[in-house]
């Protein structure tokens, strides 16, 4: 047959491919028809890729990919999930995975242990905060990013991964082989920095996250049962799920106010969550919330926020803001200000797509402006280290609101702020030290924020300024 033959062939299958598909679709009434001569064309270079490529070609992979590209240009954050990456995803939300147990960040080019978690075999290795892996199994850590360090260090169950370390409070190398296991993420740290003051940190919105966070109150209470003030820590925490975000406002709000409202185009989005059970719990059982000291309602309370902080860190933010319940302290936050659905196609693939945009109770818009503190606060007592380079919603390509000119400005800008930077440091004889560790004493926002709640001066920043909103929402 030949190519002419083919490509006819292919549009006469498309043709009839996308007269049932319409014809199913009326059938749905949120479902509009297919354009039907696009669907003709994709199925003809379906097939044209099928037969005339240089190379065999998977036929499943070629529609997963034309369903990913669909889907990655409507926004940064639809996403079509392929069996792996579902499989990523529902990790990710669950806070469990298979790996060593480490939590990471980078430093001069290698992955530096931030914490191994208790119990897991990086724990029971001897693994310690601050240790440096240069290699994992074979591979030169230098050069990967850190998600590609956590890809090879991830894995099955029962397999070995070799890492080479460099520990230097000793100034040493060594090797240590460890054994992957399931791992169970706890998101929530706390702790009583001094008599009468905590600090309690959620790093992401999981499934365990409120039952976890509802455990260290607890303890804090029992060990500072007249607690005078709390700083709530969401710095660099990426969000998660919508009813953890409730959950946790519920804590120190009062019973049936909003936290936040939705608006889409379907029915569904459009909607007010307010601080009660039946808008955050999504199974039957105990109420972890409940069981909390009343006093919670009222301590004294700080919020600490950054350009990390997104979505659903966001919406507590904003909710405890709006309620004049929290001072809130920091870096204006991410801007994430839309609403992920994901539905399943199969059993091992879903659609991850934008349905809505989130608000916070006074009416405003998180997307691509966030959150802005009540207090500004610079990193470091030195000012903004690393501040400038950090990416935001407002820069990320195809973000709602926004369109290519601006986006090409900030990326511009942005680079011309990484090249100071650099021109900067070259001039000092050592580089910028990393940041201290969240909630350590020289954590230097956390002690600002303990200066507020005690009513002590408070050094604000004197350079950062509010960044607006990209535009107003159509809806």
């Amino acid at each position: 047959m030949s190519s002419k033959m083919k490509v006819a062939g292919w549009v006469a299958l498309g043709a009839v491919a996308g007269a049932l598909t319409t014809m199913q679709l009326q059938a749905n009434a949120r479902s509009s028809l297919l354009p039907l001569d696009e669907m003709q064309q994709l199925a003809a270079v379906f097939g044209i890729v099928k037969s005339d490529y240089v190379e065999p070609v998977d036929e499943k992979k070629l529609i997963n990919d034309a369903i990913a590209g669909m889907v990655s240009g409507l926004d940064p954050h639809s996403q079509f999930f392929d069996k792996k990456s579902f499989k990523e995803f529902r990790e990710g939300t669950t806070g469990k995975f298979v790996g060593v147990g480490i939590e990471i960040g980078m430093e001069d080019g290698l992955v530096k242990i931030v914490s191994p978690i208790e119990g897991s075999p990086a724990f029971r290795a001897g693994l310690k905060s601050g240790d440096l892996i240069s290699r994992i199994d074979d591979t030169a850590v230098r050069g990967l990013s850190l998600d590609q360090a956590v890809k090879k260090m991830r894995g099955e169950p029962a397999t070995k991964v070799s890492l080479s370390i460099y520990r230097k409070a000793e100034n040493r190398s060594f090797p240590v082989t460890i054994t992957r296991e399931e791992i169970k993420v706890q998101s929530v740290r706390a702790k009583v920095i001094e008599p009468g003051y905590a600090w309690i940190r959620v790093s992401q919105f999981q499934d365990r996250t409120v039952d976890d966070f509802a455990k260290k109150l607890e303890e804090i209470y029992k060990q500072e049962p007249r607690l005078k003030g709390l700083v709530l820590d969401l710095r660099n925490d990426p969000g998660g799920l919508l009813d953890g975000a409730i959950a946790i406002s519920a804590a120190f709000l009062p019973k049936d106010v909003e936290v936040v409202s939705t608006n889409g185009q379907i029915a569904e989005s459009k909607a007010s969550y307010k601080a009660t059970p039946e808008d955050y719990r999504r199974r039957s059982g105990d109420d972890p919330i409940k069981r909390l000291p009343v006093a919670l309602k009222t301590v004294p309370l700080v919020v600490l926020v950054n350009e990390g902080s997104a979505s659903a860190a966001e919406i507590v933010a904003g909710a405890l803001q709006d309620h004049k319940r929290a001072t809130v302290m920091g870096a204006q936050t991410f801007g994430k200000g839309s609403v992920q659905t994901v539905r399943q196609l199969g059993p091992e693939t879903a659609l991850k797509i934008t349905t809505a945009r989130y608000y916070t109770p006074s009416g405003r818009s998180i997307q691509a402006k966030g959150i802005v503190p009540d207090v500004l606060l610079d990193e470091t007592a030195e000012g903004n280290v690393f501040a400038a380079l950090r990416m935001r919603e407002a820069d990320l390509e195809k973000h709602l609101n926004n369109g290519p000119e601006d986006n090409e400005a900030r990326l511009k800008a942005r680079e011309e702020a990484r090249q100071k930077l650099e021109a900067e440091y070259a001039k000092r004889a050592e580089p910028p030290k990393p940041l201290p560790e969240f909630g350590s004493s020289e954590d230097f926002p956390l002690v600002q924020a303990l200066n507020q709640l005690k009513g002590q001066p408070v050094i604000a920043s004197k350079t950062a300024l509010e960044r607006k909103a990209e535009a107003k929402p159509n809806d």
